[in-house]
């Protein structure tokens, strides 16, 4: 399997349409895993909604009701939906399609007051999983809905509250990128659960909304050749960052979430050394895996140089460059987009001059079966009764039924 994993990479070809190279077992542990963490997940769901982390009802009717976020309990059906035996027609399941289906709005979304481009696009891939003919019909209003909050000439700027998308040009920074609705801009991990939304739900690569996501994508790549904007001179590490600008004060400025002198990392250039955001892992997964759902080609210089970066940053024991912060995510971001591209194992690469090696590294030149790599990796993040263990706090990764959720999904990309 791996020889013939090997040959498929070096022809450009795909070996297999899903990662077969996952062995007997790791195969049983992994469907143990699961198991495990479904049950764990069933036991936490609210008996009168049916969703996850609902919050609790005011003490009085005079304070007001927390915002509630559909997207918890999206992640959580679609974990379960990807399991052999689980349909729409499961108890807990078609509870909880029904709590999402609650939230739908007039305006297509699928939110409650905000995040609405969040929450709207994981709810999106949720009920296109159940399949039936009432979350059917929430399909094209959610398309709809997300596609007018990305930033555009075709934007709709009644959608979204206060920091609604304005209509704007290619030249823009923002143009092509889709925000949480409070920072005033646009950023790489919304356009991803965007994406994943509308591939999910059937929308076909030639929409207009990935031809303008492509934009953004090429101004959120490290890559000189492909990215226009100043931030990004001479560079040619070939992964992502965040977002072009840090809000809507600071547009065009460019935006990575490493914090301090790790922010940059000095690079050589024809024109001599520049010193440029860094990259990082989770980002440059979400980035290679919405240019494979725009069906850009294996040798455009855009995918290829992302996926030379992921080769060399490749490993499962952090989320490279910024440690354990959103590791889950990176986990959930890295298996649907190892998923995506169809190889069942990746040839490593050794890191560049300056570029600092990941913890965990293979050696250069291994041949690894990423989805073997993925299931050792959560195995011992697992506690006793199914849930999963936080490591970190930033990006709500101390929400134990959302890490689970993700750890879930990782596992199901991993396995099926």
């Amino acid at each position: 399997m791996k020889r013939l994993a090997i040959i498929a990479l070096a022809a450009g070809l795909s070996a297999a349409p899903h990662a077969l190279a996952l062995d007997d077992e790791h195969a049983r542990r992994a469907e143990a895993m699961i198991t495990r963490s479904i049950e764990w997940l069933r036991a936490q769901q609210d008996d009168a909604t049916g969703g996850w982390n609902v919050p609790p009802a005011p003490a009085s009717p005079d304070e007001p009701r927390s915002p509630v976020f559909p997207a918890i309990t999206a992640l959580v059906v679609q974990g379960m939906l990807l399991q052999p035996g689980v349909d729409a027609d499961d108890p807990d399941v078609a509870h909880a399609l029904a709590f999402l289906k609650s939230f739908v709005q007039p305006d297509g979304g699928i939110y409650d007051r905000i995040l609405p481009s969040y929450n709207t696009a994981i709810a999106l891939s949720a009920l296109a999983m159940a399949d039936d003919a009432e979350s059917n019909a929430a399909i094209k209003p959610a398309q709809d809905f997300l596609r007018a909050l990305q930033w555009s000439e075709a934007s709709n700027n009644a959608l979204g509250g206060a920091e609604a998308p304005q209509p704007v040009t290619k030249d823009h920074p923002f143009y092509g990128g889709v925000g949480y609705g409070r920072h005033g801009r646009p950023d790489l991990s919304n356009l991803n659960w965007m994406l994943q939304g509308l591939k999910d739900s059937g929308l076909p690569a030639d929409d207009a909304a990935y031809q303008r996501a492509l934009v953004f994508l090429s101004r959120v790549q490290m890559l000189d050749e492909v990215n226009d904007m100043p931030y990004a001179d001479g560079a040619a590490q070939g992964g992502f960052i965040y977002a072009t600008s840090v809000n809507k004060d600071q547009v065009g400025s460019g935006q990575t979430q490493i914090d301090g002198e790790d922010a940059r990392l000095e690079e050589r250039s024809e024109d001599g050394p520049v010193s440029s955001l860094r990259c990082y892992g989770s980002m440059t997964y979400a980035g290679f895996k919405s240019m494979l759902f725009a069906d850009l080609s294996r040798d455009d210089p855009r995918v290829a140089a992302a996926f030379d970066w992921l080769r060399r940053h490749y490993t499962m024991a952090e989320n490279p460059n910024v440690g354990t912060d959103g590791y889950y995510y990176y986990l959930v971001t890295l298996s649907r987009a190892l998923d995506a591209w169809g190889e069942p194992a990746i040839e490593v690469l050794g890191v560049r001059p300056n570029e600092r090696a990941p913890k965990g590294a293979p050696n250069p030149g291994e041949v690894r079966d990423w989805a073997n790599d993925l299931v050792a990796a959560l195995e011992p993040l697992q506690n006793a009764d199914g849930s999963f263990r936080s490591i970190d706090d930033r990006w709500m990764e101390n929400n134990q039924v959302l890490i689970t959720a993700y750890a879930l999904l990782a596992l199901q990309h991993a396995v099926r």
